[in-house]
């Protein structure tokens, strides 16, 4: 008999989008869920009532929703990705979203890399006395103190400083996406502008790795580890599989390049403490990888073997014990990430397309 849990039953089913939901996110301290579908359609939900607060038509049918987030560094407001590169961002009001977007602008990205808001090290992350994906000995997980005066971000102010050694930012207003050919481009949302190419010139090459042989950049990271003085990093996945971590002190060429997968990565997420993350692709497994900030490596600690190709969405969260993904085969695949064990697997099919997303609150995940 297999020692895996039995899949739980959803709380609830939310309906009312007329075409496939591409993406979904939860606020981040409120009791509201944000969803995007094919037809250009933005809902917003609310978690408690299980119903539509409001929707609107936020991009055309063409382009769809492809990408939705939110983040406290945003506040009320949250970003809405489109296919055709189009990027905008809306305030939530009283019952609802603004009729129209506070900014928008468009960016390169006019394939699948979803957008990527720039994450901080949480307090919760931040303190755990163990890296989140080392085996515990004992099988149990380490207790975790948290004082909540340590909580206040220390790159809390609202701007972002293009200076002569990189992009110095507390990450509150800064978005990555994928930019042309190889590139990853770094937003400014307070001006719709774009701050920074990674690499600079889109023909360079690197590290015997030629931009050809490479493909586009199918997944993208941006965060903010303590150990970067303020310089935003950001982890980008290729259609040949590679993975490049970057530092934009040094935006020419990519602290390392990896590569693990041996199709193209579809999903890379880093947790919230910034020192590992979880990646997916379109081969047959999962990794669970570690940041080292003093030697610029990322390293796989876990690889999670699959029976059925291709994952879409990764997830892990907040406190770093929970790691998830989303597959084309419809499962959800939810992971202890400290054991690197499954704990159930999830199927359900719904208009016959293969999950594409995943989001974690505390406690649910959609």
């Amino acid at each position: 008999m297999s020692g895996k849990r039995p899949p739980p039953d959803p709380i609830a089913v939310l309906r009312g989008h007329r075409s496939s939901v591409m993406d979904a996110c939860f606020h981040h301290s409120r009791p509201l869920l944000f969803t995007g579908a094919t037809d250009g359609e933005l809902r917003i939900w609310d978690t408690v009532q299980r119903r539509t607060l409001a929707s609107i038509w936020a991009h055309s049918g063409a382009a769809g929703v492809y990408c939705v987030a939110t983040s406290p560094s945003l506040g009320s407001r949250v970003v809405s990705q489109g296919r055709d590169g189009t990027c905008k961002c809306w305030e939530i009001e009283e019952g609802g979203l603004s009729r129209k977007p506070l900014i928008s602008f468009r960016t390169s990205a006019y394939h699948f890399c979803k957008l990527s808001l720039v994450k901080s090290p949480s307090c919760v992350a931040s303190t755990c006395q163990y890296s989140c994906y080392e085996p515990v000995s004992d099988g149990l997980e380490p207790e975790i103190n948290c004082d909540i005066q340590e909580s206040v971000n220390k790159f809390g102010r609202e701007d972002s400083i293009q200076s002569s050694d990189g992009l110095l930012t507390n990450g509150p207003l800064l978005m990555a996406s994928a930019g042309e050919k190889n590139q990853v481009e770094l937003w400014d949302f307070n001006e719709a502008r774009r701050v920074m190419c990674l690499p600079q010139m889109p023909s360079s090459g690197f590290m015997g790795n030629p931009v050809k042989q490479r493909g586009l950049c199918m997944a993208v990271q941006a965060f903010l580890p303590s150990e970067s003085q303020g310089f935003l990093n950001v982890i980008s996945g290729y259609e040949d599989g590679s993975m490049l971590l970057w530092d934009t002190r040094k935006p020419d060429a990519p602290l390392c390049h990896v590569k693990h997968h041996s199709e193209a990565v579809l999903s890379v997420t880093v947790d919230d403490s910034c020192h590992g993350g979880i990646s997916g692709s379109a081969d047959n497994k999962i990794l669970m990888f570690k940041l080292d900030h003093r030697t610029g490596s990322c390293s796989v600690k876990k690889e999670i073997a699959l029976d059925r190709a291709g994952i879409s969405g990764t997830s892990v969260r907040t406190d770093c014990k929970i790691a998830a993904a989303a597959g084309w085969d419809h499962r959800v695949m939810r992971f202890r990430s400290r054991l690197t064990r499954s704990l159930w697997f999830l199927v359900r099919k719904t208009q016959q397309h293969s999950g594409s997303c995943i989001h974690h609150m505390p406690n649910i995940y959609i």
